[in-house]
């Protein structure tokens, strides 16, 4: 009995007297706990190898055809969509203990399916059972190494799993197989099998269950930032962007988003989300302005644990995150251009590996690009790659600033107000044609950003249902005047004849533009920034009419 446990290629180490039923119970048992497919590899051919009578264990895997290139067997593969990947391997060679046969690079690293006795295996799902090769020293490749590690038997079994070949277990053993032997090899592929494919869904599990949690995250971020909820405004400037939305939303085409900083390119990105086929999934938002240069493939990619320094986990990149929805890629002008490469790959091809890892992931992302510069001109110049800038412009739209659509400052500027003074917990002031004149006058160079800053402000400093704004780069009514005077100067000084003039054909102007009304939020008193009583007293005493 105890040569019949030495002859099996799954039996104990005879020295250690460990009985060969418990030591495969606990292989068995052990299997299902692996969370991981590597680590049910690794279990299951570092268990076969530790016996003398095993010279090598090894698993393939049924993966896509990649390496096709530079594969020893190329020419052999039929279609090279898919083959077989040694994924495992362990053994001790009696002509060199030193001998690392845990690589899986070498010459047997793919089998095509239905190419020699491996890829057969895969191919029709028969186990190639030969108990002793002794007499047929053909039956073997490299028939040299089979005679000087003393080869003897093949266990070769397909792992199957619900009808459905995942890959090929194969044992070389330097002994006789029996029958008992093989039915312990077939019980075993059959859970390795069923253990590799719960490692799989646990695995995927684990990365819809981190990408969850990066998308919570996200989200929660996103809620704490500045978002409007919808475009606000009635000028033509933003109708004619409302329409181009209309147009690209439904398609899945590429749109660069250009237009000043703070003009609302982000708004447009949620609005082109909102309004598209890919609303029921994330729109991720990438700031390529504060990324460090050394981190863009993996914010962008992901990077696997132990691929670079500080990498202490798997970490999927915002490309994979936005998979099936929108990625917005804000200041797209900032991306280094040796790294614009990387990205318009991804762009054209929709893959992407993660740095550390050669598998390929196919990603199904639209692209929104926005910036504040002239991409155009800076592609001409060598600053930014002109075919990624022919692939992001595939639909521009261009960004009004808020000084050209000054028709919408009181609507926008009073829907700011709502949001803001419910942020703040304060009662909505009423804003006034005063304030909206104010407003007016004003250019804005912050734009949508720095009017929404303005506002917070004034809502903080103001009495309970007054709205008071405190615009301190705007240049005052008295600054404008004296900026007139400045422009239209010469070397000759005003008398105090002129300057009267002066102010009293600007106030003839004002009064003409208001219909002779003084008083009011629609009064010249409001238009000039001056109190009506003060513009009253100064028009009896300029003489002017006020008719």
């Amino acid at each position: 009995m105890r040569n019949h446990e030495f002859s099996c290629i799954l039996g104990s180490m005879i020295e250690q007297r460990i009985p060969l039923i418990r030591d495969h119970k606990e292989l068995l048992l052990a299997m299902p706990q692996q969370r991981s497919v590597a680590d049910v590899l690794r279990l299951v051919v570092d268990h076969l190898a530790s016996s003398h009578a095993v010279a090598l264990a090894r698993i393939w895997l049924i993966h896509p055809g990649e390496g096709c290139p530079t594969c020893p067997m190329q020419s052999e593969c039929p279609d090279q969509t898919e083959c077989l990947h040694l994924v495992a391997s362990a053994g001790t060679s009696v002509v060199d203990p030193n001998t690392d046969l845990s690589r899986i690079d070498g010459s047997f690293r793919r089998f095509p399916l239905g190419v020699r006795k491996v890829g057969r295996i895969a191919a029709t799902g028969t186990p190639l059972e030969v108990p002793n090769i002794d007499g047929d020293p053909d039956w073997l490749v490299h028939r040299d190494w089979a005679l000087q590690e003393s080869i003897l038997g093949f266990g070769g079994q397909p792992l199957v799993h619900r009808g459905k070949v995942l890959g090929v277990l194969s044992v070389f053993a330097r002994t006789t197989i029996g029958d008992a032997c093989f039915d312990w090899l077939r019980m075993i592929a059959d859970h390795v099998a069923s253990a590799i494919a719960n490692a799989r869904a646990w695995e995927e599990i684990e990365t819809l269950r981190g990408r969850l949690e990066l998308e919570n995250d996200y989200l929660q971020e996103e809620l704490r930032g500045e978002a409007f909820g919808e475009m606000i405004g009635q000028s033509d400037a933003l109708q004619t962007v409302a329409q181009q939305i209309r147009l690209v939303a439904p398609t899945d085409s590429t749109v660069l988003v250009m237009g000043e900083s703070g003009t609302g390119k982000e708004l447009v990105a949620r609005e082109i989300h909102a309004r598209s086929s890919r609303r029921e999934h994330p729109l991720i938002k990438v700031n390529c302005a504060a990324i460090p240069r050394e981190l863009y493939e993996s914010e962008f990619f992901g990077h696997t644990k132990g691929s670079f320094t500080g990498a202490l986990r798997d970490r999927i990149g915002r490309f994979e995150l936005a998979d099936g929805g929108t990625l917005f890629l804000d200041e797209i002008g900032e991306i280094p251009l040796d790294l614009q490469s990387k990205l318009l790959r991804v762009l054209q091809e929709g893959e992407l590996e993660r740095v550390g890892e050669e598998r390929t992931r196919e990603v199904d992302v639209r692209i929104i690009a926005a910036t504040n510069r002239d991409l155009k001109a800076e592609a001409e110049a060598g600053k930014f790659r002109l075919d990624l800038y022919y692939r992001l412009s595939v639909f521009p739209i261009d960004l009004p600033p808020l000084r050209n659509r000054k028709d919408d400052l009181p609507l926008l500027a009073d829907h700011l107000l709502t949001i803001l003074s419910r942020r703040l917990g304060k009662p909505t002031p009423r804003l006034t044609r005063a304030n909206a004149n104010e407003l007016q006058r004003y250019d804005w160079p912050g734009n949508i950003r720095e009017l929404q800053h303005v506002l917070e402000r004034a809502l903080i400093t103001s009495p309970p249902g007054k709205l008071k704004l405190n615009l301190a780069s705007q240049p005052d009514i008295e600054s404008k005047k004296t900026a007139l005077v400045q422009s239209n100067e010469t070397d000759e000084i005003m008398t105090a004849v002129e300057l009267r003039l002066f102010e009293a054909n600007n106030i003839r102007k004002a009064l003409q533009a208001c219909g002779g009304k003084v008083y009011g939020d629609t009064g010249a008193a409001a238009l000039l920034g001056m109190k009506p009583t003060t513009l009253a007293s100064r028009i009896k005493s300029l003489g002017i009419a006020s008719s």
